[in-house]
């Protein structure tokens, strides 16, 4: 399990680089700049502009200071006292007098008063506790749905079934979302319209303190709303691989032993079922976590989705190369936990 835990960090590390590569060169390939407007400035502004972030200097060259300041630590003594330090690295830890500094995503363009750090550590735990939340709605939602329908199988329990994940599926978030903030938080007023109930500061930088109603009530609607489809989708594939593992030989030996059904369905059939839905988690965690653009925009939360878009109209390289850069460390790792899982789920399977 060791050996294959490195090999897959090794494996994270030449993902990042190629995937940093392809985003660098193809986002300098697009036509214009981060400071091209419609109200143009003079060109030699503009020049002087170019020049204090370095744009000038050849693509290679950016491409290289950009790795080093991301991948390459900083070890030194010098405290993170001043601003741009501290906000500047994503990571900053101390063992004694020694600090140990790494990620350094650079500044915005369009923000002179916040770093690419910055908008990550601010905007990311709102968006990653919007996420949690609608996956658990998913699993929650899902999973019970995908295993109801394969027993009912062919009834009007399993047509019920699947034709709520059909719903699920076609209704996109841009729907069921404006849907949800007229009838649940303008007409009936169970839930705040907008907005989110969780400030800082976060435990561990992504959830908050204190978890009670105040952050709930916020949080059920939006939840809902980005977790419907994922749910959806989830039962499907559960219904499928369940129905499969109930024509498996073992199934029919464990039935003819006399164990109960529930037994049958708990403890051999439903570990096997599960492995496609753990297959589709961890792509679909990354997707979720990283903040979606449309269910932030319905409800007014302040994730990290909003800024992403923004950035990628206004030619934001450093805030564009930090989100992907994230989206894809969130993806190995899920990935990589959804690998491990593997081998609870299924003895036969093995990762050395």
């Amino acid at each position: 399990m060791g050996s294959y835990i490195v090999r897959r960090l090794a494996y994270m590390v030449s993902v990042l680089l190629v995937v940093s590569a392809i985003t660098f060169f193809l986002m300098h390939a697009v036509p214009g700049g981060p400071f091209s407007s419609e109200k143009r400035l003079p060109q030699a502004q503009i020049e002087i502009i170019e020049e204090a972030y370095n744009l000038n200097d050849p693509l290679l060259v950016q491409y290289g200071n950009y790795l080093s300041d991301v991948f390459i630590p900083k070890i030194n003594s010098e405290p993170p006292s001043d601003y741009s330090v501290k906000e500047d690295y994503l990571i900053n830890i101390r063992f004694g007098s020694i600090w140990f500094k790494w990620m350094n995503f650079g500044p915005s363009y369009n923000s002179l008063s916040r770093s690419v750090t910055d908008l990550i550590e601010q905007q990311f735990p709102v968006s990653f506790q919007l996420g949690v939340l609608a996956l658990l709605v998913a699993l929650v939602i899902g999973i019970p749905l995908g295993i109801i329908s394969a027993m009912r199988q062919n009834t009007i329990v399993d047509y019920i079934s699947m034709g709520v994940a059909i719903v699920g599926v076609s209704v996109p978030v841009i729907v069921l979302g404006p849907i949800m903030v007229r009838l649940f938080g303008v007409s009936l007023k169970w839930f705040p319209p907008s907005g989110w109930g969780a400030r800082p500061p976060y435990f561990l930088g992504l959830f908050p303190r204190n978890i009670g109603w105040n952050f709930f009530k916020y949080a059920i609607m939006p939840a809902i709303a980005l977790g419907t489809g994922s749910s959806a989708i989830i039962a499907r594939l559960t219904r499928a691989s369940l129905l499969q593992v109930l024509h498996e030989d073992y199934i029919r030996t464990a039935r003819a032993k006399g164990l109960k059904e529930k037994l049958v369905i708990g403890r051999h059939a439903l570990k096997n079922a599960l492995i496609p839905v753990v297959t589709i988690f961890g792509p679909l965690f990354a997707a979720i976590v990283t903040g979606s653009f449309v269910t932030e925009t319905i409800f007014a939360i302040p994730g990290l989705g909003e800024y992403f878009v923004a950035s990628i109209g206004n030619r934001d390289y450093p805030v564009i190369m930090g989100t992907i850069l994230l989206y894809v460390l969130l993806l190995v790792f899920s990935n990589l936990f959804v690998d491990i899982t593997y081998a609870f789920l299924d003895p036969r399977i093995r990762l050395e």
